[in-house]
């Protein structure tokens, strides 16, 4: 059956070992712009609505196989046997897809490895392939150089005659600039039986999906080609530079789209926005910032400089400022920063403010209120318009169990004030400076330590004497008992 995009399936082939990744990582695993390469692949190929959807895995297998049970459960995992080859990983993928019946329509064979690919350019594909009635619709590119590449070889009425591999090309051949990307979209008929009839007779013992090419020819079948001029998409990652590359490029054309959208980027080469991240119109992103995972700034929220946010959801009109943050929400007209570690669990309401060299974890602070400057928010709940002063810090942890501290609302809580977890404040109290609050505090109450000061006169220049601090100390009473001398001769 051939869906309305005109495919009837689309085969991902995902076995190769990698072993120039130089990796413990499957290759397909190595993730670009937020996913894996073959999480990107299996978009593009999501993007064409097929009917159905065939993964063929190979090497680390179990690993690669609970990898798209997450991201794509409803994919065919299909395993590659012994034979080698992309024609064996077709074959074995085409069985699988023709178990309760045969397929129909068109096919087509993508990688795992490409991930700047894109269902337009698939889609493109398709649609030649099936207007053209063609038998084989190879997708090629034109580099400026094609050295190592499969060249695309045509008739003079533009139909692909084959392909000539680079060590086996001529001169002439050489010199020819459009290439094979390795991408296809088949007649699920001819490709079936072609199939059937490649062997692995040749140098590298392989079946060889290109000879697929020849025998649709020999059949009487057109094979034609589509062409891009973006190399990136069919560029694969075989090693850690070609993957970086990718990377940025993948990263150069996120970030345009988004500027494109309405959001302003003040410094495009060192800022980094995955793609799965969300933005609106009117966000500003400052140089050094990096959004990671599902995360989402609203309309005119300000983000940067020197940040990192992963799965952070901002709301508009909010202000993060030198933060590292994940797991964590942002209310509107919020600020946050600088230098300021937000961990998952953090909730900030509406016009709330962390502030400067602050920590946060699961934390849930209510609109208006204000945790300004050095301190730590763990595992509390803080109320409506509370201001947490200089200092504060919530105990949490007794050594065996995290323990929760709750702070009402309209609460003043003094300089370096500690809550030792579990405890509760109520609303409209307050704490003054060096607080240490072990027990609840009632409603509108203020707690205190109140212990008087003693100073002990000498102790450093006795217990320390050869400390520096008794040398200063020292000298400092002989200058205060010469000004008294003068004093009484006066």
């Amino acid at each position: 059956m051939t869906t309305e995009s005109g495919a009837a399936a689309v085969i991902v082939l995902a076995a190769g070992a990698g072993t120039r990744m130089k990796s413990r990582t499957p290759k397909i695993l190595h993730e670009i712009g937020g996913l894996s390469m073959v999480g990107h692949a299996i978009n593009a190929a999501r993007g064409i609505n097929p009917e159905a959807l065939a993964v063929v895995v190979r090497h680390e297998r179990d690993r690669v196989a609970e990898h798209l049970s997450k991201i794509s459960p409803d994919a065919l995992i299909v395993d590659q046997d012994d034979i080698p080859g992309t024609g064996r990983a077709v074959e074995v993928a085409l069985d699988a897809l023709d178990a309760n019946a045969p397929l129909e329509g068109t096919v087509v064979v993508t990688y795992g490895d490409v991930p700047l690919l894109t269902s337009e350019l698939l889609q493109e594909l398709v649609a030649t392939h099936n207007t053209d009635g063609n038998a084989v619709t190879v997708l090629s590119a034109v580099l400026e150089d094609a050295t190592g590449y499969g060249r695309i070889l045509r008739a003079e009425d533009d139909s692909v005659v084959g392909i000539r591999e680079h060590k086996d090309a001529s001169e002439a051949e050489r010199a020819i600039t459009e290439v094979n990307s390795g991408i296809y979209a088949f007649d699920a008929a001819i490709l079936r039986e072609a199939l059937k009839k490649i062997t692995t007779e040749n140098v590298q013992g392989e079946k060889y999906l290109t000879d697929v090419l020849g025998l649709a020819r020999e059949a009487d079948g057109r094979v034609a080609a589509v062409v891009t001029t973006d190399r990136w998409q069919v560029e694969g990652a075989n090693d850690r530079v070609q993957l970086s590359a990718l990377g940025a490029e993948l990263n150069r054309r996120t970030v345009e789209a988004w500027m494109r959208q309405g959001v302003t980027v003040v410094d495009p080469n060192t800022t980094w926005i995955d793609s799965t991240v969300r933005l609106e119109e009117d966000v500003r992103i400052l140089p050094n910032t990096q959004l990671h995972g599902t995360t989402t700034v609203s309309r005119d929220a300000v983000v940067g400089p020197d940040s990192t946010l992963t799965d952070v959801q901002i709301g508009q009109g909010a202000k993060v400022t030198r933060t590292h943050g994940s797991g964590s929400q942002i209310g509107a007209g919020a600020s946050v920063g600088p230098f300021t570690y937000l961990r998952p669990g953090t909730v900030l309401g509406e016009v709330g403010k962390i502030g400067a060299f602050y920590e946060t974890k699961n934390v849930t602070i209510g609109r208006g209120s204000k945790l300004s400057h050095l301190g730590y928010a763990g595992d509390a709940e803080i109320g409506e318009n509370t201001n947490i002063g200089c200092g504060n810090i919530t105990a949490n942890y007794d050594g065996e169990k995290k323990h929760r501290t709750v702070i009402g609302s309209g609460v003043r809580t003094g300089s370096n004030t500690v809550f030792v977890a579990p405890v509760t404040v109520g609303d409209g109290a307050y704490s003054g400076a060096g607080t240490v609050i072990r027990k609840d505090v009632a409603a509108g109450a203020l707690s205190v330590n109140v212990a008087p000061q003693r100073n002990f006169e000498g102790w450093v220049i006795a217990n320390r004497p050869e400390s520096e601090s008794a040398q200063l100390a020292s000298s400092a009473q002989e200058t205060s008992m010469q000004g008294d001398s003068t004093e009484e001769g006066n």
